[in-house]
């Protein structure tokens, strides 16, 4: 959990300048960001005003993925429209069910914004707003908002019944207006008003303005709408998140670009090697390479991959801190299609000298543009 949790500060830290977390925290508005690029795709901040709605510590939720927020009750088709924005790397906004740390279901508007990095295109983060829906009383009393004040923070919306909670007891002693009955219930299919759906809107430009100024103090940009076409060798969210699944050391190399470099490494291969991830994307796997690394063994490697042919070998390679490891790295052919990349999966097995063991595949798989 350490590397992961290395893993997310170098999420803020490589991209924006250090007092951008203060900043964030300023903001009053219910928002998480994430990092589809790290295993998981985790929450990588939670502003205050979401803590206080969801009920959870900051510690609880950070590194955790949105799925801890999902209940019974909360549509599955919704779901999957969130996470098909996600793989198209596109804006959602979608009225959602979630549950408090207590386990009490709150109706919300969800509104889902990528961040792009300006020079390459990249989706950097995912920027989710929740804005509470509200509804008015029956009797014609004031409304109800879901502020994180008086009500507990549940919220409605005028829909027909259908999620039952006995933790709603305590509304009913609130909502001292119709004390004859007991609210026990919340409502499915809730609208957001056009004002809440401008309230979200307006909540994800402030948040962008923050990234984007403190992103400009590191000279990485970022934006709101892709600035550039993702180039060769892109990998998308989806993938990203699909690869991220895969708990062993590996990283995918492109032989087709020039220089055959690294496109996607590992949440474990960063962790073995002492690498952060904007290090290493784009370089050759030499740079792996050491003073004591036999050069024929590495062009053994790099003519297996142009002739396509399979290979195992034992290297010597070196992580960043400059201690050495010995590696046994075995190539396998899988021909589907014309482009390929090649996936080296590293796992501990053997120790000599930290000894590791390689195993090195060529497989194809069209990547994403």
């Amino acid at each position: 959990m350490d590397s992961k949790l290395g893993l997310i500060l170098q999420s803020f830290n490589t991209r924006y300048s250090q007092c951008v977390r203060e900043a964030l925290h300023e903001l009053p508005d219910n928002f998480t960001i994430t990092d589809p690029s790290i295993s998981g795709h985790p929450i990588v901040f939670a502003s205050q005003g979401f803590l206080k709605m969801s009920g959870y510590f900051q510690e609880e939720v950070i590194g955790q993925n949105g799925k801890i927020f999902r209940g019974p009750k909360t549509n599955r088709r919704t779901v999957m429209e969130i996470r098909e924005a996600i793989r198209e790397e596109r804006g959602i906004q979608i009225n959602l069910l979630n549950y408090r740390k207590d386990g009490t279901p709150f109706w919300m508007l969800f509104h889902m914004s990528p961040v792009f990095g300006k020079e390459d295109g990249r989706v950097i983060h995912f920027v989710a707003v929740q804005v509470p829906i509200t509804r008015k009383q029956r009797n014609g009393g004031v409304s109800l908002s879901e502020d994180g004040s008086g009500l507990n923070e549940i919220v409605f919306g005028s829909c027909r019944k259908e999620v039952g909670s006995d933790s709603l007891l305590e509304l009913g002693r609130v909502l001292s207006l119709d004390s004859g009955s007991k609210v026990s219930d919340i409502e499915e299919t809730c609208e957001a008003s056009d004002f809440e759906k401008r309230r979200a809107a307006a909540a994800f430009s402030n948040i962008l303005s923050v990234l984007t100024h403190y992103s400009e103090l590191t000279g990485r940009l970022v934006c709101g709408k892709r600035c550039s076409v993702p180039g060769a060798g892109y990998i998308s969210s989806s993938l990203n998140i699909s690869l991220g699944r895969i708990k062993q050391s590996f990283v995918l190399i492109d032989p087709h670009l020039p220089g055959m470099p690294i496109v996607y490494a590992s949440d474990a291969f960063l962790k073995l090697t002492g690498y952060d991830r904007h290090e290493i994307l784009g370089l050759n796997f030499r740079v792996l390479n050491g003073v004591d690394t036999a050069t024929s063994t590495f062009h053994q490697i790099m003519e297996s991959i142009q002739t396509e042919q399979a290979c195992t070998v034992r290297i010597l390679s070196y992580r960043l801190i400059l201690s050495h490891f010995q590696c046994l790295l075995k190539n396998d052919i899988v021909s589907i299609m014309s482009k390929y990349t090649c996936l080296i999966t590293v796992s501990e097995r053997t120790k000599v000298h930290f000894g590791i063991v390689f195993t090195c595949h060529q497989f194809v798989m069209p990547l994403a543009r």
